[in-house]
């Protein structure tokens, strides 16, 4: 029975077959748009995703600011200062930290041969690698080694390079800061860098020999990872050790601020959720469509076959049998248009490319853009959406194919 309904499928649509193709163009068009802004919505949030893997995405910064709120026999307008035992204190009590690190900071006077700049010089663990997401393009970032021997080296940023070294090798080179000798020891990769923010022109050296150019006994931040799904437990912990430590109400946001970047990164990812949902649901209207379209030409079909119908029901063919046909037909040119307009999402968006977003306003940022990601996700989602128009527009005229009147069928003209 299913060949023979493949048969008749093929038959009729061949003997149509101007108004097959334009059909199925319909219906490729369709879920080529549903595809196509399927995949837009994934690029979107895959670009999102990026520009917060840049910086660290389960990435924590904490900065002392001045209680603003009196508890604890402490009056309000408190300056906080953190030092390294706060540090011990959130590494013993925060079970979920992976890596942590102090931060102090520096605007310094960076020199080699002639040429000086102000540049921000960071001190910190080796941790800070990690915890910043950083990634090295030469040489090699200090290691605990030279953290315990208070070695003078230092981790130069990409712009820090050009603008001392310009074209020239920077590896094993010795740059001043302060007038003080460091050796550089590696250089970093770009990272993405808006406006005149000076992220790729920090020297990071050494936590310990940091205080050969400021007092250390201070922090300027804390800097750590997180493992853990349960994100937004981090800030209230964070306030909770730290209220101990400095005896502030953790209730009190101004004596000291927690950024977590997840939290950030969770609020683009329910934007990029209804930039989906609205996406899926214009392609399903155009899709629609096609299905409309599809629909007509059948119950045309249905027309132009009455007597046909009529003669396979007076041979006895069964209702069944005549709604398998007709719906055999219009599944058959959904899915040849499926196929169709999943060929050219594919060839579209390869066209494409990078579609410019984050790069618009900020430097080596090409990994913010938005690509057309053409997921087995969205495929399957498409093709679920196919599915059902196709099925919907072709039961209609199939049901009423199948309920014709045998000997009003064989009279219509």
């Amino acid at each position: 029975m299913l060949r023979d309904l493949c048969q008749e499928a093929y038959a009729a649509m061949r003997h149509n077959r101007r108004r097959t193709a334009l059909t199925m163009l319909g219906m490729a068009w369709g879920i080529a748009t549903v595809v196509m802004l399927l995949a837009y919505g994934d690029g979107f949030g895959q670009a999102f995703e990026n520009i917060f893997a840049n910086f660290g995405t389960k990435l924590v910064i904490v900065v002392p600011g001045k209680t603003s709120t009196q508890a604890g026999g402490q009056k309000s307008g408190e300056q906080i200062r953190f030092t390294e035992d706060d540090v011990d204190a959130l590494t013993t009590n925060l079970p979920q930290i992976t890596r942590i690190t102090p931060n102090v900071e520096k605007a310094t006077n960076v020199q080699y041969d002639t040429r000086i700049f102000s540049f921000t010089v960071s001190g910190n663990d080796p941790n800070v690698f990690d915890v910043r997401a950083l990634k090295m393009g030469q040489g090699r970032f200090y290691n605990m080694e030279d953290q315990v021997q208070r070695a003078r080296v230092a981790v130069i940023g990409s712009e820090a390079k050009e603008k001392l070294f310009s074209g020239r090798n920077a590896l094993g080179e010795y740059i001043r800061l302060d007038g003080l000798s460091f050796e550089v020891v590696g250089v970093l990769s770009a990272k993405m860098q808006e406006g005149n923010d000076d992220i790729n022109r920090v020297v990071y050296i050494p936590f310990t020999t940091m205080s050969d150019l400021k007092s250390t006994h201070y922090l300027d931040t804390i800097w750590f990872n997180y493992e853990t799904p349960e994100y937004d437990r981090i800030e209230p912990s964070v306030r909770s050790i730290l209220a101990g430590q400095h005896k502030f109400s953790e209730s009190d946001r101004q004596a000291v601020r927690v950024f977590n970047l997840m939290t950030q990164l969770h609020q683009f990812e329910i934007i990029s959720l209804g930039l989906k949902i609205l996406m899926g649901f214009i392609g399903t209207l155009t899709l629609g469509i096609g299905g409309v379209g599809l629909m007509n030409i059948m119950l045309v079909s249905v027309t132009q076959r009455t007597r046909e119908i009529g003669v396979q029901k007076a041979l006895g063919a069964e209702r069944r049998y005549i709604l398998m046909q007709f719906l055999a037909e219009a599944l058959t040119i959904t899915f040849i248009g499926g196929v169709l307009g999943v060929i050219l999402a594919y060839g579209v968006a390869l066209s494409v490319g990078r579609l410019t977003l984050y790069s618009a306003f900020a430097k080596n940022a090409e990994q913010g853009d938005i690509r057309l990601i053409i997921a087995p996700g969205t495929l399957i989602a498409s093709t679920l959406i196919l599915g059902a128009v196709g099925l919907i527009s072709g039961m209609i005229p199939a049901f009423r194919a199948s309920r014709l009147d045998p000997i009003e069928a064989l009279r219509h003209e």
